[in-house]
């Protein structure tokens, strides 16, 4: 049969019994009818299927969208806060020349965010009246605080001052406080660059990651070390984030260190001898004024010892003396 001719050969030879060539194309017809059509459905079901995907999608979003802008517009109702920002602005505080240089003070304070500044806007405009009024109050009413009655307007304005004054003094002591801690923290952190400048770091990696090792001890000198090595990243001028490190704290060291990296930065000079030259006379400032405070302790506690000690050691002395006395003297 392999020797049989090719003009000799028939299919017909090679189907099974009863099954024509008519019949083998009808199946091979209705077998790709049959897969056309599944491919076609499998096509148009895929389609629906990413469609009805997309429209529960976008109608998932445009649900969060509701709800978010619901929340929002119920915490602006709602809020004290929101209460607050509205009366800044319409009494159009945050474009004065008092808000601009108030900005500052509270960044000095570490309060940088916006909702900080409208509430000290807002307690500069309202505490005055608030002090004026509880005091008048106090005074037609409740009557707790001694003061006479032709004193009593005197008094109310006194109160309104105070009441001026009082956000001023609350953010300038916790100013004080954080430059105490910043100055505090500075030998350690000078340490730490003094080391990431010899292992070859650069200036914004050392302070990132000075940073990062000081955020637990020395939070607040973290922050600002923080926010100038990102400002030296996209300022385009290197010397303005300096600038901007000695804006934001104010203080004498940190202007020698600003000085020092400007300098640096500038002139190439080597950063990490200049540092430890920083770092140890900052070092022996700290140990100094803590001499002086120890010094100084004497001095202070002669006032609680002559009020509180000397009394009660006098007592304790002459007191069985001056009960003898007494009996002695009723005996007779």
């Amino acid at each position: 049969m392999s020797n049989m001719p090719v003009a000799n050969f028939r299919i017909e030879s090679w189907l099974p019994a009863g099954l024509g060539l008519d019949d083998v194309i009808s199946l091979m017809a209705g077998f790709a009818a049959v897969a056309m059509f599944v491919a076609v459905w499998h096509a148009l079901l895929g389609n629906r299927v990413l469609e009805r995907r997309l429209a529960q999608i976008a109608d998932k979003k445009e649900a969060m969208r509701r709800v978010a802008v619901g929340a929002k517009r119920q915490r602006q109702r709602v809020s004290p806060s929101g209460v607050m920002r509205d009366l800044v602005e319409r009494l159009n505080l945050m474009r004065s020349k008092h808000a601009t240089d108030s900005r500052m003070i509270l960044a000095r304070a570490g309060l940088r965010s916006r909702d900080a500044m409208i509430r000290y806007l807002f307690a500069r405009v309202s505490l005055p009246l608030a002090f004026a009024t509880v005091f008048l109050l106090d005074a037609y009413t409740l009557k707790l605080l001694p003061i006479p009655s032709q004193f009593r307007l005197l008094a109310a304005a006194g109160c309104a001052v105070l009441g001026f004054f009082a956000p001023g003094i609350y953010v300038r002591n916790m100013t004080t406080k954080r430059a105490k801690r910043i100055q505090m923290g500075l030998p350690d952190a000078l340490d730490l660059m003094v080391i990431c400048a010899e292992a070859g770091l650069s200036l914004d990696t050392t302070l990132a990651r000075v940073a990062r090792e000081l955020e637990e001890a020395w939070p607040e000198l973290a922050e600002e070390l923080s926010i100038t090595a990102a400002e030296l990243t996209f300022l385009p001028d290197r010397r303005q984030a300096f600038e901007n490190l000695d804006q934001r704290t104010d203080l004498r060291s940190i202007r020698g260190v600003v000085n020092t990296l400007a300098q640096t930065a500038k002139f190439g000079t080597p950063l990490a001898q200049s540092l430890r030259v920083l770092a140890a006379e900052y070092r022996d400032a700290r140990i100094i004024r803590a001499e002086e405070k120890a010094a100084r302790l004497p001095a202070l506690m002669t006032v609680p010892m002559i009020l509180f000690i000397l009394p009660t050691l006098f007592i304790v002395l002459l007191g069985p003396a001056g009960i003898n006395i007494v009996d002695t003297f009723s005996r007779r």
